[in-house]
């Protein structure tokens, strides 16, 4: 079936289309983005539906950062946006109506080095080189609070949800119709939802995806899923976030991933007879000689580096361990199909796309390099180690001159990376806030 025969039976199936969203996640994933009209749904293949490049760099306030110089300084010029077919689905939130995500390319028909699909791309290139496939599953935390609140205010957790509540069945059952929707709308839109589960926080719950052999489809399932959680709160009076760490004094929300990999036989090559198997040991090296380089990936905004703190369920360290939950990187098991590690750095806040190619190219450069881990941490609570950042800038500092950076996004999208962030710092800076003039203002 050739590309517009997908189209058109997709159409047929839905006679009352109206429209269908094209979602193009922006570097902050951030989704970005047309209408178009249902009856018009063959221009996706054949004219395209041009987007400003400079779209996916824009700051998180939505505005051009004019140190990247996509914009003004060179006429903010068109790219060519394609459909990601896999992803043309209906939206069960919004009568007739549809979705699909969308690549955009060059004027010169070449991949938009600034799409964040693209990159992803570059880093699966490597490991596809060596004959290897990636599985991999993500876990994502969220919290859900009360809305109609003034933008500025704190979140409110939802009535009755006040304390603590890891794994409260209680807690799924105040606000199953809710949660029965999410599950419902990753069934329409074939997002691999597994299990559903309340965290620790108040509001807060963690969803676990199936591992598939298609990294990019998986980032495409993150990326899809964090907007129907927004809808699916929204059509209940309530209102959903992936802030990384929304309350001060309760643990933040993180995105775990799970990896290991096939060769080209199917065989699982993390997985060892006995002891841990020398390519989990190399992409466990890569992934901890890299981690801090990439910070500014796995905590990209000021918020982030909350998560890095004593008693708040994230790693504070560069070290590994099995089975232990208090490290960054832990094995779950080394033996059989479902040997793997799982990456425990990133916020819930990430652009999954470019955090999976910080995780496969930090992977491929411990293979390439045969990296060592050193030993795993036996025991303790975690913090032994190499700490990780825990500011911003600095974290982005070491971003900015790391070669690893530069071999995973190309030195172009290092380049634009860094400007979009020190210019959120900067915008950030100016920007007092209300505890400053509450221990400030009347004392000094």
């Amino acid at each position: 079936m050739t590309d517009h025969d997908r189209i058109d039976a997709f159409v047929g199936a839905h006679p009352k289309l109206d429209r269908i969203e094209l979602l193009f996640p922006d570097m902050n994933g951030v989704m970005r983005g047309k209408w178009l009209p249902g009856d018009a749904a063959r221009k996706l293949l054949s004219d395209g539906v041009r987007l400003p490049m400079s779209t996916y760099a824009l700051d998180i306030f939505g505005e051009d950062v004019d140190e990247t110089g996509l914009a003004g300084p060179i006429g903010d010029p068109d790219g060519i946006g394609r459909p990601v077919l896999d992803t043309l689905k209906p939206i069960p939130w919004s009568e007739d109506a549809a979705q699909v995500l969308m690549t955009l390319r060059a004027p010169d028909g070449t991949d938009c080095i600034y799409d964040p699909r693209t990159r992803l791309a570059g880093a699966l290139a490597r490991l596809t080189e060596r004959g290897l496939t990636p599985v991999v599953a993500t876990e994502l935390e969220f919290y859900i609070f009360q809305s109609g609140g003034r933008a500025g205010d704190a979140p409110l957790p939802p009535p009755g949800l006040e304390g603590a509540q890891v794994y409260e069945l209680a807690a799924t059952t105040a606000l199953e119709p809710m949660l029965d929707d999410i599950l419902e709308y990753c069934d329409v839109q074939g997002i691999p939802a597994d299990t559903l589960t309340a965290e620790f926080g108040p509001g807060q719950f963690e969803i676990n995806f199936n591992h598939v052999a298609d990294a990019m489809a998986a980032a495409d399932h993150a990326v899809l899923f964090k907007r129907l959680v927004k809808a699916a709160a929204r059509n209940h009076g309530l209102a959903a976030t992936f802030m990384a760490k929304p309350y001060g004094d309760v643990p933040g929300s993180g995105m775990h991933v799970h990896v290991s990999l096939l060769d080209a036989e199917g065989r699982n090559i993390f997985s060892a007879g006995d002891g841990t198997a020398p390519p989990l040991r190399h992409a466990l090296g890569g992934l901890l000689g890299s981690m801090r380089e990439l910070q500014p990936i796995f905590a990209p905004h000021a918020n982030s580096y909350r998560r890095f703190q004593p008693g708040s369920y994230a790693p504070m360290a560069l070290n590994w361990g099995l089975d232990h939950r208090g490290v960054a990187l832990r094995v779950p098991a080394t033996a059989g199909g479902a040997a793997r590690l799982e990456h425990r750095i990133c916020g819930a806040d990430v652009n999954p796309y470019l955090a999976l190619a910080a995780i496969l190219g930090g992977v491929a450069e411990g293979l390439e390099t045969e990296a060592d881990p050193g030993p795993p941490l036996a025991g303790g609570d975690g913090t032994d180690g190499e700490r990780l950042h825990h500011d911003w800038t600095s974290a982005l500092e070491d971003f900015e001159g790391s070669a690893t950076a530069a071999a995973i996004y190309g030195a172009e999208y290092v380049r634009v990376y860094t400007a979009c962030r020190r210019n959120e710092i900067a915008k950030l800076a100016t920007m007092i806030s209300d505890a400053e003039y509450k221990t400030y203002l009347h004392k000094l």
